[in-house]
């Protein structure tokens, strides 16, 4: 019975001294400790159903983002800052470029000219899908992940018949411009993504006596959408996603570039999918056959390295959640 005291007495003096030599070494090395735990155990702010870690490097972010950037041309509020103007005038050279004021007032007696999805609150939780045209989405599965989202966003000459187990069948803003214009379904809102004056004298003409027919190539006379659900994509903020999120990386910013950042803008949670190559190296289009496909990124017009790596960083700081395909 003695030994057996004699025996806890000792586990117990074990037991105080390395409680003490571990208090020790915990205040000598209090900060890198407490460094290590939080990145292991990271203390996670979940807003929307999205995590954000508390380590993000926010600094970056905070450095091009703008919060009081407007994505959107309404009648209460198109006027142009006259940098942003005449670097809009330089984007795609016009000889004679209509009058950017009696074009507005045009466009506004035919469109409502009002946006309802800067409607930020508190208690806003609003999902959004950005969707690229990355062949990497071929075979990943995610249609039903994509139309689960409150907005889906689409660009361009996306497709989603015969597609929509990887890109999902739900559209709610496509955007485009005149040379990759489509027909919409009554529900989905047309964005113009205008490159120049010309453009929004198509949108008004594609809607009206279709009297243009061409820009730089031949475009669709007259569309089929929604005329009240139509939007334009303001010129300012274009030359602002150039500025500071390409940083005059090319000659200007791609589609996928500034609907992503449209949607850091509008979005409380921003999933990206179908952006960069594909496993094996390919940058094409999902529906196309030719691997060798979107020889865009040879052009020069965008730096698509440039691009792919802000959105890497985007997703690398919690601010989108990156779906990379197959």
């Amino acid at each position: 019975m003695f030994a057996h005291r004699l025996q806890k007495q000792q586990w117990f003096f074990y037991l105080l001294v390395f409680t003490v030599l571990l208090l020790s070494v915990a205040f000598t090395y209090t900060d890198k400790i407490e460094f290590a735990l939080k990145k292991l155990f990271a203390v996670r702010k979940c807003k929307c159903n999205r995590c954000v870690s508390e380590l993000n490097e926010s600094a970056w972010f905070d450095k091009r983002y703008i919060p009081t950037m407007y994505p959107i041309l309404t009648k209460n509020s198109f006027t142009l800052p006259e940098a942003s103007y005449k670097w809009w005038q330089r984007l795609q050279s016009e000889r004679k470029p209509s009058n950017y004021s009696s074009i507005m007032e045009e466009l506004f007696k035919l469109f409502p000219g009002d946006d309802k999805l800067m409607d930020q609150g508190p208690n806003r939780c609003r999902t959004c899908a950005v969707i690229g045209n990355s062949g990497n989405l071929k075979g990943s599965n995610y249609g039903p992940s994509i139309d689960s989202n409150n907005l889906v966003m689409r660009m361009n000459r996306a497709q989603t018949t015969g597609y929509e187990a990887d890109v999902g069948s739900k559209t709610t803003h496509h955007f485009m411009y005149p040379e990759s214009a489509q027909n919409l379904a009554e529900n989905v809102s047309l964005v113009l993504i205008p490159f120049k004056v010309l453009d929004i004298k198509w949108l008004i003409s594609a809607f009206t006596a279709g009297n243009i027919t061409r820009t730089y190539i031949p475009v669709m006379r007259h569309i089929k959408a929604d005329k009240d659900k139509v939007l334009v994509y303001s010129p300012h903020f274009f030359k602002y996603v150039y500025d500071n999120w390409n940083e005059h990386h090319g000659r200007y910013s791609s589609t996928g570039m500034l609907v992503i950042v449209f949607a850091l803008h509008v979005c409380d949670e921003v999933n990206v999918y179908g952006f960069g190559a594909n496993s094996l190296g390919h940058w094409h289009h999902y529906w196309e056959k030719n691997a060798g496909g979107g020889a865009f990124r040879k052009t020069g017009v965008h730096d698509g390295d440039f691009e792919a790596n802000v959105t890497k960083m985007l997703a690398d700081v919690g601010k989108i959640n990156l779906f990379k395909g197959t």
